[in-house]
């Protein structure tokens, strides 16, 4: 199973304020919506709480939600007390590519698995709270790029980019 991370992250590494994207892309969404679709997502607690109530869970995805809490109730997704715990939810399921999907310190903690990062680079430093963990740029291959420029919706430019980790690449051949 591909694990793979899906952000928009500004130069800076912000990707949130207060529980909260700092920029509106809606082509951003819709990449999202249409990346993730029909896929295992896994989110942390407070990002799946971020998404406004009407639109949990997300639609047409297992939504698999990682929490401290033993009473915590999602419904309509399934609650797991750790990233193992919803990573082997999703192999058992027979997922071919799993969707880490935020917040901050879950990403810190799945990059080291990472086999694909989906990245929208958005183009400037943003105040934020909630970052995207640095990664060095030579341990990945970039397979795709296409750059965006701001317009009346989009008052930033950004680039939908997709890197696929040369090491993780190496270990799947040797398997």
């Amino acid at each position: 199973m591909i694990i793979s991370l899906i952000a928009a992250v500004a130069d800076n590494h912000v990707i949130g304020k207060d529980n909260d994207l700092v920029w509106s892309l809606p082509k951003d969404m819709k990449y999202f919506m249409d990346t993730t679709e029909q896929h295992c997502i896994v989110t942390g607690r407070r990002n799946y709480e971020s998404i406004p109530k009407k639109y949990r869970p997300l639609k047409n995805r297992t939504n698999i939600v990682i929490t401290r809490s033993k009473n915590y109730e999602a419904p309509g997704a399934i609650v797991v007390s750790s990233i193992s715990e919803g990573i082997a939810f999703a192999k058992e399921k027979g997922e071919k590519e799993l969707f880490i999907i935020g917040g901050g310190t879950i990403y810190c903690q799945t990059l080291k698995w990472a086999d694909r990062l989906y990245i929208t680079e958005v183009k400037g430093e943003f105040e934020g709270d909630t970052y995207f963990p640095e990664f060095n740029k030579d341990e990945w291959d970039e397979v795709s790029r296409k750059a965006n420029k701001s317009d009346d919706k989009h008052a930033v430019e950004y680039d939908f980019v997709v890197y696929e980790s040369k090491k993780r690449k190496e270990i799947r051949s040797k398997t």
